[in-house]
């Protein structure tokens, strides 16, 4: 059987040199800042983006260049390997499409996964792309398991403030400005492939409160079975806000004491443009054993 060789893209979270220790290879994401041309964890690091998001930079997303992405894929089959490429959500980018697209040309040797993730959801499904390839998968036969675990995950996400919403178009001025005045604090989920809007709160107490309990009720019912048979586990994401991300995992220790948590990490550039930084989130994913 042939080799399997994982890649995915920045989005999920891992970073290049995570990669290199995984054995894996990520694309980074590229970015337009005032018109330069920067790639997430090459020539843009976190620090650095938040510090143009606070500038008032005109910050935008793109997707990588097709020549990149081929370039990479054919120097991985060259020793006759298959390619399981594991793209950020195509209800949240026009990459995986586009991977979807470019894979056609090489006979089924690249399986673009579809999977409808993102950020520490993502990064789980390569974690378990990578224990099946172990176990003697294909690619196709990988790339199936993923698709029929795809909705075996949850995300919530609270906000800090909705100025970027509001400055990526995702809200309107109005709506942005009562949510000033009045102290909102909304609280999306993603459920498979969009980004949604859950519940409104005042604080951000409140909002961790909101989400461990939209959480509990996922582990009480969609996930009751995995979660009983010790498939499930928990993470936590966020924006520019470390300290507060690591304090949430201990409450959520506490509230799911036999769930492990498995990641604390920054939240995807390509969804932190538009929600801004001081942004917390959990979420969960089965584990595939």
């Amino acid at each position: 059987m042939a080799n399997v060789k994982i890649v995915t893209d920045s989005n999920s979270g891992i970073t290049q040199a995570e990669a290199e220790k995984l054995g894996i290879s990520v694309i980074p994401m590229p970015f337009l800042i005032d018109g330069n041309e920067y790639f997430e964890d090459i020539t843009l690091t976190q620090e650095g983006f938040y510090e143009h998001l606070k500038g008032e930079a005109n910050v935008s997303t793109s997707q990588p260049a097709v020549g990149n992405v081929t370039e990479l894929w054919d120097t991985l089959l060259k020793d006759g390997s298959e390619i399981v490429h594991i793209p950020m959500s195509s209800g949240l980018s026009e990459s995986c499409h586009t991977a979807e697209s470019l894979a056609k040309d090489y006979g089924g040797r690249v399986q673009v996964v579809d999977n409808q993730r993102i950020s520490v959801t993502q990064k789980q499904s390569v974690y378990d792309a990578i224990a099946l390839a172990k176990k003697g998968m294909s690619a196709a036969e990988i790339k199936d398991v993923l698709l029929k675990t795809k909705f075996d995950s949850s995300i919530y996400i609270s906000l800090e403030t909705l100025k970027y919403l509001k400055k990526g178009g995702r809200l309107t001025p109005a709506a942005a400005l009562i949510g000033t005045l009045f102290r909102i604090k909304p609280v999306l989920q993603i459920q498979g492939e969009k980004l949604d809007a859950f519940r409104k709160v005042q604080t951000m107490r409140q909002a961790k409160e909101t989400m461990l309990a939209a959480m509990k009720h996922d582990f009480e019912t969609r996930f009751q079975t995995l979660a009983q048979n010790g498939e499930m586990q928990i993470s936590v994401a966020h924006t520019a806000n470390d300290g507060e991300a690591h304090a949430f995992a201990e409450e959520i220790k506490a509230v799911f004491p036999g769930t492990p948590v498995a990641f604390i990490d920054p939240l995807s550039l390509s969804v932190s443009c538009h929600i801004g930084p001081g942004a917390l989130a959990i979420a969960c994913a089965r584990v595939i054993k």
